[in-house]
This record gives C-alpha cells, sequence and structure tokens, in this order.
C-alpha cells in the first residue's frame, strides 16, 4: 500500500510540473480544437446570416467561449507568477482543527508543500471542468442570432454567459491552486456559490421567456440540474478535504498540524 502510495505522489508531481510548464501548449491545443467545433457549430446554425450583423451575432458568442480560459490563464499567469511568495489573508475562515503557523520560506521546504498528492486530483478536475462544460454547451445550444425568436435569444444570451463567466473563474481557480495562492481555498469556495447562483437564476430567467417550447425548456432543465449536481459532488468530496488536509493547510494556510 505504501509502495503505491509513492506511485501516486510520483505520478501527482509529474502531472503537476508537466502543467506548470506546458499550460502554454494546452491553451494553444484549446484554441484549436474550441474554434474548430465552434465553426462546425456556426456552420450548422438555425438562423440564417444574411448580413454582417448576423454574422457578427452569431460568431462573436464561441469567440468569448473560446478565449476565457485563455484570458484567465493570462491573467492569472500575472497576478501570480511561478515561485511568487505570498502573505496569508489577515481573517482566518478555516478554523477547524489545531494549526501552527510557520513562515513561507519554511513551509516551502517541508515535503507536504505544494499541489500534489490528492490536490492533483482537484487541479486536474478544475482544468477538465472547461473543456466538459464547454463541448455540454456547444452539444446543447444551437448557433442562432437576432433571427431567433425571443426565447432563443433569451436561451442563447443566458447560456452563453454561464459558460464564459464560469470558464473564466474555474481556470482562475484552477491556476491559483497551481501556483500555491493562498486565497485558493476561499476563491474556489466563492466559484461553487456563483456556480450554483447562476443555474437557478437561468432557469428562472429562461423558463420566463414567451412561447418556449416545452421540449427545450425539459432540455435545458436537465442540463442545468446536471451543473447543480456537478458542483454539489464536488463540493461534498473536495470541502472536508480542503478543511483537513495537512497539504492544503501548508500549502495554502501555511500552517502545520500541531504536535503534543
Amino acid at each position: 500500500m505504501q509502495a503505491l502510495g509513492e506511485q501516486f505522489h510520483r505520478k501527482s508531481v509529474w502531472a503537476i510540473a508537466s502543467l506548470e510548464h506546458g499550460i502554454g501548449r494546452l491553451m494553444l491545443v484549446w484554441v484549436v480544437v474550441a474554434a474548430a467545433l465552434a465553426a462546425l457549430r456556426i456552420v450548422f446554425a438555425v438562423t440564417p446570416i444574411d448580413g454582417a450583423a448576423a454574422l457578427i451575432q452569431t460568431v462573436l458568442p464561441y469567440v468569448f467561449v473560446v478565449g476565457a480560459p485563455v484570458a484567465a490563464c493570462l491573467i492569472g499567469d500575472a497576478l501570480f507568477p511561478r515561485g511568487a511568495l505570498y502573505e496569508q489573508p489577515q481573517i482566518r475562515l478555516a478554523r477547524y482543527g489545531k494549526w501552527k503557523a510557520v513562515d513561507c520560506l519554511s513551509a516551502r521546504e517541508h515535503k507536504l508543500f505544494g499541489p500534489t498528492g490528492m490536490m492533483a486530483s482537484l487541479v486536474i478536475g478544475m482544468m477538465l471542468n472547461v473543456p466538459v462544460r464547454s463541448l455540454e454547451f456547444l452539444a446543447a445550444v444551437p448557433a442562432m442570432n437576432g433571427h431567433a425568436p425571443l426565447w432563443g435569444q433569451m436561451l442563447m444570451a443566458a447560456m452563453t454567459m454561464d459558460v464564459v463567466v464560469m470558464n473564466f473563474l474555474y481556470m482562475l481557480a484552477f491556476m491559483m491552486a497551481l501556483r500555491s495562492v493562498p486565497w485558493f481555498p476561499r476563491f474556489l469556495l466563492l466559484v461553487w456559490g456563483v456556480d450554483v447562483t447562476a443555474q437557478i437564476g437561468i432557469a428562472h430567467f429562461v423558463g420566463n421567456a414567451p412561447n418556449l417550447p416545452a421540449p427545450v425548456g425539459e432540455a435545458m432543465g436537465d442540463l442545468l440540474n446536471g451543473n447543480l449536481k456537478k458542483v454539489a459532488i464536488s463540493a461534498a468530496i473536495w470541502l472536508p478535504y480542503l478543511l483537513l488536509s495537512e497539504r492544503v493547510n501548508l500549502t495554502y494556510r501555511g500552517r502545520v498540524a500541531e504536535t503534543h
């Protein structure tokens, strides 16, 4: 069992190092693949593209969908440079357990410091959430523009805003976790809250659209319920870990468990 644990840890170290040094290549692959899928969606738009205005209305949502994760990576890289040292927040929210504060240099020398081990699974999961959510959006929402009925325009606007904002926030959380930024745990909690609020808000907004076809409403409800369930499952699994893990407390809160 110990050998398996050591093997898992080595793989997690390799995975995090690969992400840290290969994030630029990953973003390039993302742009190429996502842009190709978006172009395929645009080709089969359900409303006519009969002028420049209609073309812009059809293409612009996908520009934001493709660009949001890239923007989050660039902003995260600028705000949280690799290897930078960060001060701890003045107000401590996670108070469960008995911990002893350590300075940031001592923390970095500790064997448990860094987003490896089980923490790597959360980091990778946040990153994978972006393509999964984007594929769900591309599969569920057809390309359309101002020629669509009002309910269609409302649906497109709401679902586009959801995937753009949430992909941006999850990717920014990914960068914070990768760079061991102390604000990461509470920022992820904020993102989960925004995600839940967004799904409920979209359900009310689009559900009140005039003449919304029942099959469309049911399909949208299934998608939003799926998003809510994913957030609930993620929070149920990872929130206890974020509170109790020695690695998380050392890496993001600058403290170690008190020994008696």
